[in-house]
């Protein structure tokens, strides 16, 4: 794999990560993440999402006029996620009950139309795919992350597995943040993702 290809795949794990590096798609790591399972189904969502959109768009990008390219985009992604959501509801339908709405508002999630209108529209059909799997797969893990935290710490499982319980933590004395559960504990827990991230960086940059 080419360099460029490859760059445009693992660059948004970290270095450009749309969650906390470009700071899109932050309502749904608010609202999906109590649980693991939901989050990581909803960040495999996104990632087909943004990767086919921006494959179809790529290879449409010569067509279609630019005063109806944002329509468009829109038809193009709307179709996806019905595909999407029709699949959720047929194979994990109570995933797709957990994410209710959510997974209809991929269509309107900032990461989706951002990476086309940014990628897709300018760059070869290839490229593009490789960009919207890694922007998704970014997306996803850091819905990961905050999920991870916010169950283990609010309900004490993991996948809804009682690992507190199984360590005997409660009978020492252990007792659940209910915190956790609120959707602004999401907030606070990618904010300090934000920060550790960015420390890093900075540091890495200084030496």
């Amino acid at each position: 794999m080419a360099s460029k290809s490859l760059k445009n795949l693992t660059a948004p794990l970290s270095g450009n990560n749309p969650v906390i590096v470009q700071i899109l798609g932050i309502c749904s790591a608010l609202a999906v993440t109590v649980q693991l399972k939901p989050a990581i189904v909803m960040g495999l969502s996104v990632m087909v999402v943004t990767a086919f959109a921006n494959l179809v768009m790529s290879l449409l990008r010569k067509g279609v006029p630019s005063r109806i390219r944002i329509i468009v985009q829109l038809v193009v992604i709307a179709a996806l996620v019905i595909l999407v959501d029709q699949v959720l509801k047929a194979f994990v339908y109570d995933v797709s009950k957990q994410l209710s709405v959510y997974v209809g508002l991929i269509i309107t999630n900032c990461i989706v139309m951002g990476r086309v209108e940014a990628f897709a529209l300018q760059n070869k059909p290839w490229d593009s795919f490789l960009d919207g799997i890694g922007n998704g797969a970014g997306y996803g893990l850091i819905l990961v992350i905050v999920a991870f935290f916010r169950e283990l710490l609010g309900s004490g499982s993991l996948f809804g597995y009682p690992i507190f319980e199984k360590l005997g933590l409660y009978e020492l004395g252990y007792a659940n943040c209910g915190l956790m559960l609120f959707p602004p504990m999401a907030l606070i827990i990618v904010g300090c993702i934000i920060w550790i991230h960015r420390t890093i960086n900075t540091n890495l940059q200084e030496k």
